[in-house]
């Protein structure tokens, strides 16, 4: 081989290594930091970056974009004395490659122990339900620490949480009974006020209605006195409208009379007081028709007087012949009119006696009555 070839070889290996020496290429993201025999130089940025061959070195290389880290839960005593295991999540960002590889050895390592110890500052002031309800709280004060604590680190904390809090097991099964009579009580509550409700509406409903029927009976009441008084008012008119004269109305109240004794209770019967007045009425209206000038002739009179003590069915009911009236006075009709009113009475109570009891025969009135 001719030995010209040999350190021309040599030579252009030797071009290649240094310009592959002295080429770097950062990803986006990414951050170099550049060493000049041993002297912090410069931080490459992504893209193509020259560097010195021999005399340059790439130290460390971080990652700028937000990272997340999360640590163990750590126990931590409460200011009642309890000890609960807290772990939390952090959220961070390196704004300065420099200061994080220079300003601290290990920075994930600081930051942890930091938030451990602030950890324990903030709750060593609580009790534990204070703890359990102040997230929000001691999230904002350890990012306030955190934040202040990394920034000379080229460190931004963004975010810190508290991921879970673990009181002991006797802790949460006294919480959990507590939980449980929480709800039962409240339970109990809702339940006795539906039923006050249910009875408040139920009473309501109750008194409403107690309310519509009372006026609805008043109502009826008034409508039925309101129907009465004029149906009472109607017979009043056309009694008055058609002249009605004692001679009737004397009548009618006489011939009701038999009607006493056609009822269930045939035990005794009630004769009104009136009924001598009614038959003295009778007995002035057609005493008044015989003075007025219609006497009867005397055989009239006797025939009807005959007719009366001989006639078979002297049984039934007497009724009042207007001809023997007449022919009587006023005190004789009054007197005849009454005893003829009390004869009926007797048969009528006869007839209802016979008919509870056939076997005995009906005592007839004879002509001498």
């Amino acid at each position: 081989m001719d030995p010209v070839v040999i350190p021309l070889l040599v030579a252009i290996l030797v071009v290649v290594f240094l310009v592959a020496s002295s080429v770097r290429i950062v990803p986006q993201a990414r951050r170099y930091n550049v060493e000049r025999f041993g002297r912090y130089r410069r931080t490459l940025q992504p893209g193509l970056n020259l560097v010195v061959p021999v005399a340059d070195r790439i130290n460390t290389k971080l990652d700028v974009r937000e990272q997340v880290y999360s640590s163990d839960p750590r126990p931590v005593i409460t200011e009642d004395n309890l000890v609960v295991n807290i772990d939390t999540v952090l959220y961070y960002q390196i704004t300065d490659p420099r200061a994080a590889a220079y300003e601290v050895a290990d920075y994930l390592q600081a930051i942890d122990q930091l938030t451990v110890t602030t950890l324990r500052n903030v709750i060593g002031s609580m009790d534990l339900e204070e703890t359990l309800t102040s997230r929000e709280e001691i999230n904002s004060r350890l990012r306030a620490v955190l934040d202040d604590a990394t920034g000379k680190w080229g460190i931004r904390v963004n975010r810190v949480e508290i991921k879970a809090i673990d009181p002991p097991a006797t802790i949460k099964e006294a919480m959990e009974k507590q939980m449980r009579a929480e709800r039962d009580k409240r339970a109990a509550i809702l339940h006795a006020e539906g039923e006050r409700q249910a009875k408040i509406l139920t009473a309501e409903g109750t008194k409403q209605k107690d309310i519509l029927e009372a006026q609805g009976a008043q109502q009826a009441m008034i409508l039925r006195a309101d129907g009465e008084a004029k149906a009472v008012e109607l017979v009043f008119q056309a009694v008055h409208r058609n002249n009605a004269d004692p001679k009737v109305l004397a009548y009618k109240y006489l011939e009701t009379l038999p009607h006493l004794a056609s009822s269930d209770n045939n035990t005794f019967w009630v004769i009104p007081g009136e009924l001598t007045e009614a038959v003295r009425t009778v007995t002035r209206a057609f005493g008044d028709e015989s003075a007025a000038g219609s006497p009867l002739s005397a055989q009239t009179e006797k025939a009807a007087a005959g007719d009366g003590r001989d006639s078979p069915d002297s049984n039934r009911t007497p009724q009042l012949e207007s001809a023997s009236i007449v022919s009587l006075d006023a005190a004789a009709a009054a007197d005849e009119a009454e005893k003829q009113a009390a004869a009926a009475v007797s048969d009528a109570k006869a007839e209802a006696e016979a008919a509870k009891s056939p076997q005995v025969p009906r005592r007839s009135r004879t002509s001498d009555d």
